[in-house]
């Protein structure tokens, strides 16, 4: 499965949920319309991942989102998710490609136009580009400019998603730029309300960011 829409692209964080309520919030997202999920757990053991990618694949499949696994080529094969994703320090895109097979989705972070051609090159299906705004999600946030955003859209035939900071009253910033969509953390896993916030980015990418 390569065909996919990556206008909406939720990143989960479960920090500070208990499992019940990040589920919950999780699927009120889904019910929003986001596009494309990625499960990213940094803290969890191996098999605490699984288990609760499992979980989060049984929704996604409801809702006929592609799951995407932040990081974890083993977690993402061991559950059938439909992608993996892999930041700088992670595994190397080709050999996450050779692992996961030509079928799946394979995600790329980049945040200069070298790193990104190196990401196509190897056989990346979309990039990740940023932080366009700093993050609450990471300690160290190195931020990317709009300039070098689109810079990277020209040079490469995949989907590009801007990430970081990214929420309903900034997006304004990337208007204009051919990105494919956007990337959001926090803007939906705080919400009081995940499924109206997923609605409303929607809309926005729809009307403002003619995606």
């Amino acid at each position: 499965m390569r065909n996919f829409d990556s206008r909406l692209y939720f990143i989960t964080d479960s920090t500070s949920f208990t499992e019940e309520e990040f589920l919950e919030r999780t699927e009120r997202a889904l019910q929003g319309g986001v596009t494309i999920l990625q499960l990213r757990e940094k803290n969890k053991t191996t098999r605490e991942y699984i288990s609760l990618a499992e979980k989060v694949h049984n929704l996604t499949k409801r809702y006929n989102v592609p799951l995407i696994i932040d990081d974890r080529v083993d977690v993402a094969l061991a559950i059938d998710a439909e992608g993996v994703h892999v930041g700088q320090s992670d595994m190397p895109v080709n050999i996450a490609r050779k692992l996961m097979g030509e079928g799946k989705i394979v995600g790329a972070t980049a945040k200069t136009v070298t790193q990104a051609l190196e990401a196509y090159n190897q056989g990346a299906d979309y990039l990740g580009v940023g932080a366009i705004y700093p993050t609450t999600t990471k300690v160290k946030t190195v931020l990317t400019s709009t300039e070098t955003l689109k810079e990277i859209c020209k040079t490469v035939p995949i989907p590009v998603n801007a990430i970081g900071g990214l929420n309903k009253d900034n997006l304004d910033i990337l208007k204009g730029i051919d990105i494919s969509g956007i990337c959001v953390v926090s803007a939906i896993m705080k919400s009081d309300n995940p499924k109206v916030t997923a609605e409303e980015l929607l809309e926005i990418t729809k009307t403002e960011l003619k995606i």
